[in-house]
This record gives C-alpha cells, sequence and structure tokens, in this order.
C-alpha cells in the first residue's frame, strides 16, 4: 500500500536542498551510485520516488521491516488515487527509496512489474508475496479494503471490488544497513 510519495532528482538536487528530514534517503540513494560507480555502471537512474508503505507508524515501520527481511515483495496501490494525485504509475526497472515512516531507515527497491487488474482479481500468490498477516488473500482482502476505503473517502469516490489497482512486484537493489 502506498501513501506517500515524492519523485526526486538527488543526483541534480545538492544536499542543502534536500529538506533535513530526506537526509538519509539522500545518504543511501549517494551510496547506491557510489556502488554504481564501483561496479563500473556510469549511467545510474536520474530520478526515483522516495516513500513509505501505509499511512502510519506502526504500519509503516512494520512493512518496511519485511522488506528488508526479504518477506515483502510486492504492494498494490489504488489506480483512482494515484491519478487523483497526478502521481505516474511504476514501470518494472524504475528505483524507489523506500524509507520507515519518520525517514530514519532506508533502501532502495526495483520495481519488476506492475500489473493493472481489478481489486478482487487479486490472486492468491500475488497476496502471499506482499507478506503481510497470515499470507492469506482473505486477510490481503480485508486489510487492503479498509486501507482503500480510506483512500477513496480521501479522493471523494467509494471503493469497490471492480476498482482498479496497481500491483508491483519488487526486490531489494541496494540496503546500506
Amino acid at each position: 500500500m502506498f501513501i506517500w510519495r515524492r519523485i526526486y532528482s538527488f543526483k541534480e538536487i545538492p544536499i542543502n536542498r534536500v529538506e533535513k528530514d530526506r537526509k538519509v534517503g539522500y545518504a543511501v540513494w549517494q551510496s547506491y551510485l557510489e556502488h554504481q560507480e564501483s561496479i563500473g555502471n556510469h549511467n545510474p537512474i536520474h530520478y526515483v520516488f522516495a516513500e513509505h508503505f501505509c499511512n502510519d507508524k506502526p504500519s509503516a515501520d512494520k512493512l518496511y521491516q519485511l522488506v528488508i527481511d526479504g518477506k515483502k515483495m510486492a504492494t498494490t496501490g489504488s489506480i483512482w488515487v494515484y491519478e487523483f494525485d497526478e502521481e505516474p504509475i511504476l514501470n518494472p526497472e524504475d528505483l524507489t527509496i523506500l524509507t520507515n515512516y519518520d525517514e530514519s531507515r532506508a533502501c532502495i527497491i526495483r520495481t519488476k512489474s506492475v500489473i493493472i487488474k481489478k481489486f478482487n482479481e487479486i490472486t492468491e500468490e500475488e497476496a502471499m508475496k506482499e507478506g503481510e498477516g497470515d499470507l492469506s488473500l482473505e486477510y490481503w482482502r480485508r486489510v487492503h479494503k479498509e486501507y482503500f476505503e480510506e483512500e477513496c473517502k480521501r479522493i471523494g469516490r467509494d471503493f469497490s471490488e471492480e476498482m482498479p489497482v496497481a500491483y508491483e512486484e519488487f526486490e531489494i537493489e541496494y540496503k546500506d544497513e
């Protein structure tokens, strides 16, 4: 579940222009760029998203840790929310700086695939890859329905089992922990 996103061009923004609370994300991004250069890749991605999952600290921190532990390898976002917030849908190979809620920890994830489908078309296997709760489709539907109901209310829409979602699979590209 995505709630917070910003597009950053860290390669082009001097550190003094990056908000103070973004320094961990910036430091991880700089470390990643240095790593890429050390292995001979001189053409790193010029922009990324910086975000955390969920809209509350306990959930965001828990989901971040699931990613770090290799248990969470996917997430699902509402197309309606992306459109309302004028955010692009990620594409394969896009990089994201993923943080915990207060942005004191960060890693970089790479999008492997994105599938647009209806909420009620998410499969058991896809729910399991999200790594949450008991890994069941029933759990996934319950918690995502609650989350998407809140998001739909924020954007003036009603939740629907038929609503379009973006199911994204990702992998950890870099962690500096």
